[in-house]
């Protein structure tokens, strides 16, 4: 093989006959700048679980005003902007994404709840039909569709135009949820009125052919609910594993991977029992971090998998990064 050297003589002459040209005025070739491509970000990510596959997908994302008010409502602002400032985020603005999780048994392919719809549509969210193309299915495929609550960015998406958006598949509900919500003083309380309307259109029309769940009860082989109510009245997490591997899908448990981690005890806007919900954050983060179980959060940041570490009476989030993929 032929050696090739560098003259460092040859390449200062070259530099200087560059520089000379552009100080005569010489024009370089003209080249067109690239033209921004705007914001992109991974849309679904698929892991081994024993035999399992689990594919999380990004229905979408929303930057709005906070985190306070929406995080530590019992707490000041000067607080919650304090531990912004200590883990890098701004404290006026902040993101909250919306992940739908799908859940590949060999035997049944499971989804977790189904996004915003349309309900929810927007440029940046209500987009899970499209993740689902982009991951390789198509909505005939889902055989199960197990819900977490029943608030508007976890049912939206249960239908498209008024039919079903997932035609073939059978539905879990957690009893609890369904009972408080489908009760007909929920159409008439102010502070319910709207979201039950809601599930008058998306869920009661399942409700009939639905498989009603309580905590324990398996959805399929693999994959059982428990319970951790506060956020809503029923408010449902999934325990899945397969071959002795393990993983906690936490639904709206936390909202937030630092206030709501961090700061467990703090109040948050959505949750309906502030103080229900913080004992089921203790709960839930405990566990996962007790036993270094991984999880997926519903708005944890994209691909919204990770683990948890015990901290401070809190709870720290450690993002996933090839654990998973091995």
């Amino acid at each position: 093989m032929t050696e090739t050297r560098i003259d460092r003589r040859a390449l200062l002459k070259g530099s200087a006959g560059i520089a000379a040209a552009a100080a005569a005025g010489i024009a370089a070739p003209a080249r067109a700048g690239a033209p921004m491509m705007g914001v992109a970000r991974p849309t679904h990510y698929r892991f081994s679980l024993g035999a399992f596959e689990v594919t999380t997908l990004l229905d979408g994302a929303v930057q709005v005003p906070g985190p306070h008010p929406i995080f530590g409502q019992n707490v000041t602002q000067e607080d919650v902007a304090a531990l912004a400032a200590e883990t890098f985020l701004p404290a006026d603005r902040m993101e909250i994404p919306f992940t739908v999780t799908l859940v590949n048994t060999g035997a049944e392919l499971v989804l977790f709840d189904t996004g915003n719809g349309d309900i929810g549509r927007r440029p940046a969210a209500g987009l899970l039909r499209a993740r689902l193309a982009e991951a390789g299915y198509t909505p005939e495929q889902v055989d199960v569709v197990a819900l977490t609550h029943f608030h508007p960015d976890h049912i939206g998406g249960m239908t498209e135009d008024g039919a079903r958006a997932f035609p073939n598949a059978r539905y879990v509900i957690p009893a609890q949820e369904y009972d408080f919500w489908a009760h007909e003083d929920r159409l008439f309380d102010a502070a319910t009125a709207d979201n039950a309307q809601l599930v008058q259109q998306k869920v009661v029309p399942v409700a009939e052919t639905a498989r009603m769940i309580a905590p324990g009860d398996a959805v399929v082989s693999g994959v059982e609910a428990l319970r951790a109510w506060g956020h809503t009245p029923g408010h449902t997490v999934y325990h899945v594993e397969s071959e002795g591997q393990r993983l906690v899908l936490m639904g709206d448990t936390c909202n937030h991977y630092v206030m709501s981690m961090q700061k467990p005890e703090w109040h948050v806007r959505f949750d309906m029992d502030k103080e229900m919900a913080v004992a089921a954050r203790k709960e839930v983060l405990g566990m996962v971090a007790a036993d270094r179980i991984p999880l997926v959060g519903y708005h944890m940041p994209p691909p919204a998998a990770g683990f948890v570490e015990a901290m401070d009476g809190g709870f720290r989030y450690v993002p996933a990064s090839y654990q998973l993929n091995l």
